[in-house]
C-alpha cells in the first residue's frame, strides 16, 4: 500500500493544476490517467481544433476578399495540416510529465477505481490518500440507437487523415458547428441533424439565428427538430435514418460524426464503493468543490456538478480552488460571475454573462442594446456580412451580459468579461479611448 497526501485522477488542466500546486506546497502527491497526460483540451479538443480552424480562417478571409484585392486559388492541404497539428500535440504529454517531475509528483499511467473511501487501485498498485481528487473530464455522449457505435467521435475526427466528400454530424452544438465551418472550407459537404428547435441552446437566440444563416449560406444542410434514430453502413458508405418534422427519412453520407455532446467521464471509477454521490452532471459537490457525501474527495472540471460551464479556463479556476482548499482547508469558493465562452465558427459566436431571456426571467430591471454591425467600418474593411451584438445592462448601467457574432468576437468578448468583473458601467466603457481601427474599438458603440 502506497501512502499519499493527495491523489489526482485525471491529467487535464484541472488535475494538472491541483497536482502541481499540491506537490509544490510539500504534499506527497500522485497523479494518474489512463490516457496520455495533457487532457482533452490540449490533446483532443480546443488546441488541435484551433490549429485546424486557423487554416480555415485563411480560406475564409481569402474568399471574402476575392475580386476586391485578392486573386488566385487557395486551398487546404488536409494531410499537411494534420501533420502540423500532430507535431504540436505529440509533444504535450512529455512536457506535462517534465512539469510533474520538476514539482515532485509521482506519476501513474492507468485507470483508477475506488476500493473504499480513501483507497484507489491503479492497475497493480494500491494507493491510499488523505484527499482524492476526481478530475477525469468528459467523454462523448453514447448514442443509444441502432448503429450507434458506427459514428466516429470528435477525437477520431481530429485524427482524420483524409476528408471524405460528405460528412454528417449528429447534434447541433458547438462541436458540429465548428467542425462544419472547418470542413466546408476544406472542400467537404456537410449535413447536421439536431433534435432541438435550435442549435446552441445556451447562447442568445438572436445571435444563434445570425450564425444559422451564415452556416446555411455555406451550403450546410442544417436539419432542426430532426432526431437520428439509426445508422447503417453499406458498401463503405452510411445511411442515416432520422425523424424529421414531416416524417421519417433516410440520407446517405460518407462519414458520420457523433457530436451529440459530452458527459462526465466517471465510468469505471466505482464511486459507490467510496460513498460518492453523483448524477448526470458529475460528482455532487458543495461550495468548496468537495464531495457532498465523502469529505475526503474533491472534484473539478467537467467531472464535477459544480454549476460552472464546461470550459478549460473554468476547469483551471476550479483546480486552483480545490488546491487551495486541500492545502489550507475549505475557505475558497469558485467564482462563476464572468465566464466568457466562444464557438469558433467563421465568424465566431461569443458570450459572457446572462442572456436577454435570463434577464427577463429573473425579473431584474434591465435594458438591452442590440443591432447589426455589418455596415460598420470593421466589417466593411474585410467584407464581413455577419456582425451583430447584444448587450444587457442593469438600471445602474452595469454590464450583465454581452453577446457578439462577428470577426474576432472571441477576443472582443474578453473586454466585456473584464467589464463585468470590474463592475464597469456603460458610461465607463463609452468614455474609454481605444486603439483604432481595432475590433475592440467597436465596444464603445455596442453599449
Amino acid at each position: 500500500m502506497k501512502q499519499y497526501d493527495v491523489i489526482v485522477i485525471g491529467s487535464g488542466m484541472a488535475g494538472m493544476t491541483i497536482a502541481n500546486k499540491g506537490a509544490r506546497k510539500g504534499l506527497k502527491t500522485a497523479v494518474t490517467d489512463a490516457l496520455p497526460y495533457g487532457g482533452t483540451c490540449a490533446l483532443r479538443g480546443c488546441d488541435p481544433k484551433k490549429i485546424l480552424i486557423g487554416a480555415a480562417e485563411i480560406i475564409d478571409r481569402a474568399h471574402k476578399m476575392s475580386g476586391i484585392g485578392i486573386s488566385g486559388d487557395i486551398s487546404i492541404n488536409w494531410q499537411d495540416l494534420m501533420a502540423y497539428k500532430e507535431d504540436f500535440v505529440s509533444k504535450m504529454p512529455k512536457s506535462v510529465e517534465k512539469g510533474y517531475e520538476k514539482a515532485g509528483v509521482d506519476m501513474f499511467h492507468g485507470a483508477a477505481r475506488f476500493e473504499n473511501e480513501n483507497t484507489l487501485r491503479i492497475e497493480g498498485d494500491l494507493l491510499e490518500a488523505d484527499k482524492i481528487v476526481i478530475a477525469t473530464g468528459a467523454r462523448p455522449f453514447t448514442l443509444d440507437i441502432p448503429g450507434g457505435d458506427l459514428p466516429i467521435d470528435s477525437t477520431d475526427f481530429l485524427n482524420l487523415q483524409k476528408l471524405p466528400r460528405h460528412i454528417t454530424f449528429i447534434g447541433g452544438g458547438y462541436i458540429a458547428m465548428e467542425f462544419a465551418h472547418l470542413v466546408v472550407r476544406a472542400g467537404s459537404s456537410v449535413a447536421i441533424f439536431h433534435r432541438g428547435k435550435r442549435s446552441l441552446e445556451n447562447f442568445d437566440e438572436d445571435m444563434v439565428q445570425h450564425l444559422v444563416k451564415a452556416t446555411e449560406a455555406l451550403g450546410v444542410d442544417l436539419h432542426l427538430e430532426s432526431e437520428v434514430v439509426g445508422v447503417e453502413k453499406t458498401n463503405g458508405h452510411f445511411k442515416i435514418i432520422a425523424k424529421l418534422p414531416d416524417g421519417q427519412k433516410s440520407f446517405e453520407t460518407d462519414l458520420v460524426v457523433n457530436a451529440a455532446g459530452r458527459v462526465p467521464e466517471l465510468d469505471g471509477l466505482h464511486l459507490e464503493k467510496a460513498n460518492i454521490a453523483y448524477g448526470k452532471a458529475g460528482v455532487d459537490v458543495n461550495d468548496y468543490l468537495q464531495s457532498t457525501t465523502n469529505p475526503r474527495v474533491y472534484a473539478a472540471g467537467d467531472a464535477a456538478a459544480s454549476g460552472g460551464l464546461n470550459l478549460t479556463p473554468v476547469a483551471v479556476m476550479e483546480g486552483h480552488v480545490v488546491a487551495a482548499n486541500i492545502i489550507r482547508g475549505n475557505h475558497k469558493k469558485p467564482d462563476y460571475s464572468e465566464m466568457p465562452s466562444a464557438v469558433f465558427t467563421l465568424p465566431a459566436l461569443a458570450a459572457v454573462g446572462i442572456t436577454e431571456a435570463q434577464a427577463k426571467a429573473s425579473g431584474i430591471e434591465h435594458q438591452v442594446k442590440s443591432g447589426s454591425a455589418s455596415n460598420w467600418y470593421n466589417a466593411r474593411r474585410i467584407n464581413e456580412s455577419t456582425y451583430a451584438f447584444k448587450v444587457i445592462s442593469d438600471k445602474e448601467g452595469r454590464i450583465l451580459g454581452a453577446h457578439i457574432i462577428g470577426p474576432h468576437a472571441e477576443e472582443t468578448i474578453n473586454l466585456f468579461a473584464m467589464a463585468i468583473r470590474g463592475k464597469l458601467k456603460v458610461a465607463d466603457i463609452r468614455n474609454m479611448v481605444y486603439a483604432y481601427p481595432s475590433m475592440g474599438s467597436d465596444v464603445g458603440s455596442m453599449v
